[in-house]
């Protein structure tokens, strides 16, 4: 019990169906690129629900809690003429902050609040009026307000529990979200409104503004950064000046997360947004593209938390290398660079993602790089992780790696045919052994000839290594000899 009170840290949720950017979603209800219909739980009945419990709030001096609360009329029951002016002052009222630790504190003032952001959606939403220029500026201080604040310490900085597995952590779930939610949401329909006219907006939607966006996204409530990338990936559509600093912000958060922190939430929901993104590249590829995929998203792959995020970095990588046949060979040796060593889940991975690269490269890549690429192979083949090796004889499955191979037989035959051996003469595994039996069938009826020639050098060499450790254990026993007739003479 005590462990789950202490552990906050953010498991990665499983994936089902798929969203807007074309990976499976991931939490709640699918974002539609149309709609954008995102987790609505909090808003209960909408605005048939709600009261008249708008309020207007005077603080005490010192940034005390409020003096008073006073009722505000709902949008529908004011004039049209005075909407905007209730629409600052709902805005204002929004803007105070309250303590959800404990749930029983401020209720009314929490409810009232609520109701007032339930409000403010859908006015935004049904496109009732257009919202002056001053209003908008008071609605995105009175978003930034809410949004922009110091997240709760991580679980891995309590030295308690650095030894915590991250399966048997918990997501945490930020209290303040009935209202935060609210708040979110406002804004995602505040972006992608008609009635938002971008060069206005963008007085607002600053580069401050998506700066302190992106360092929302590492929070470790998934429901929030579901929000934030919905809202950023529109954000990123409609306001075309930004686009440049929202990628160039993005590689920064990477490359603190490789090279200093390690530890980063939002990497997943970064790189979903970045797969769609990748997808709209047009071509011929241009060089600072490249530049990315070259410093950033390669070397993506040497952090030890990978997992958390391979699905969507290899999304990424894999779309580079559809746009660009030619990156195919950039992109193998980038993974042998940071092929895993000692870490097996990994290396799984690792191989997962390279069929998938080897499905959209061409013979004339696919040579540059076959000889290191299959000298790992033929390592990973003889890896006692049954998974590991499995995986590794699993490439023989896919027609298309199998005519690249078919084509460049002479080359990698050598290189594989000592690992297939090993594996049939003293592998563990049954199932690794069946497997490796079968691809060194297709070797044999590909080309007998070679698979001959292959074979009698694998003989040679074994006859070879027999003699050396003969050698080696006569010298070994010429010494012992030695020593033994140096020790009778003293």
């Amino acid at each position: 019990m005590l462990n789950k009170l202490m552990k906050r840290g953010q498991k990665k949720q499983s994936k089902s169906d798929t969203d807007g950017y074309g990976y499976p979603n991931r939490n709640s209800e699918p974002v539609s690129t149309s709609n954008v219909v995102v987790n609505q739980s909090s808003r209960g009945g909408g605005a048939a629900g709600i009261n008249n419990l708008g309020a207007t709030v005077s603080q005490q001096a010192g940034g005390a809690a409020p003096a008073a609360v006073e009722s505000l009329p709902m949008f529908r029951d004011v004039p049209v003429s005075e909407r905007q002016n209730l629409f600052m002052r709902k805005c204002q009222v929004c803007c105070l902050q309250f303590d959800f630790s404990d749930t029983l504190k401020m209720v009314r003032e929490k409810e009232i609040k609520r109701l007032n952001l339930v409000e403010l959606v859908d006015y935004v939403q049904s496109g009732s009026g257009k919202i002056t220029e001053s209003n908008q500026e008071e609605m995105v201080k009175m978003i930034s307000v809410n949004v922009f604040r110091c997240l709760p310490p991580r679980s891995h900085e309590h030295t308690w529990l650095e030894n915590v597995e991250a399966d048997e952590e918990e997501p945490y779930l930020d209290p303040s979200w009935p209202h935060l939610q609210l708040v979110y949401e406002l804004l995602l329909r505040y972006v992608v409104s008609s009635d938002t006219d971008a060069k206005v907006a963008k007085r607002y939607i600053d580069h401050s503004f998506v700066l302190k966006l992106l360092e929302m996204f590492d929070s470790e409530d998934p429901r929030e950064r579901e929000y934030l990338k919905t809202i950023l990936h529109r954000i990123y559509g409609k306001f075309m000046v930004h686009r440049p600093f929202i990628r160039k912000a993005i590689n920064n958060i990477f490359y603190r997360f490789i090279y200093e922190t390690q530890r980063h939430n939002g990497i997943g929901e970064l790189l979903e947004i970045l797969g769609s993104i990748i997808n709209g590249f047009a071509l011929p590829m241009k060089e600072e593209h490249k530049l990315f995929l070259v410093r950033a998203l390669i070397p993506l792959h040497k952090p030890k938390s990978i997992a958390m995020y391979h699905q969507q970095l290899a999304y990424c990588i894999t779309q580079f290398v559809e746009k660009d046949n030619k990156l195919a060979d950039t992109v193998i040796k980038g993974l042998l660079k940071y092929w895993p060593i000692t870490n097996c889940n990994k290396e799984t991975l690792f191989l997962g993602e390279l069929e998938e690269v080897l499905e959209a490269t061409q013979a004339t890549e696919f040579q540059r790089c076959m000889v290191p690429l299959f000298r790992q192979i033929a390592r990973c083949l003889n890896s006692p992780h049954f998974q590991t090796a499995e995986r590794a004889l699993f490439l023989w499955n896919n027609e298309h790696i199998v005519s690249l191979i078919a084509q460049n037989r002479n080359v990698i035959l050598p290189l594989v045919f000592e690992a297939l051996e090993n594996n049939i003469q003293s592998h563990w595994n049954q199932a690794v052994h069946g497997l490796t039996v079968n691809v060194r069938k297709m070797f044999q009826e590909m080309d007998a000839k070679l698979f001959e020639d292959c074979q009698k050098q694998y003989a040679e060499k074994r006859a070879h290594a027999s003699e050396v450790d003969k050698q080696r254990e006569l010298t070994w026993q010429k010494i012992a000899d030695t020593a033994a007739a140096a020790n009778r003479t003293r």
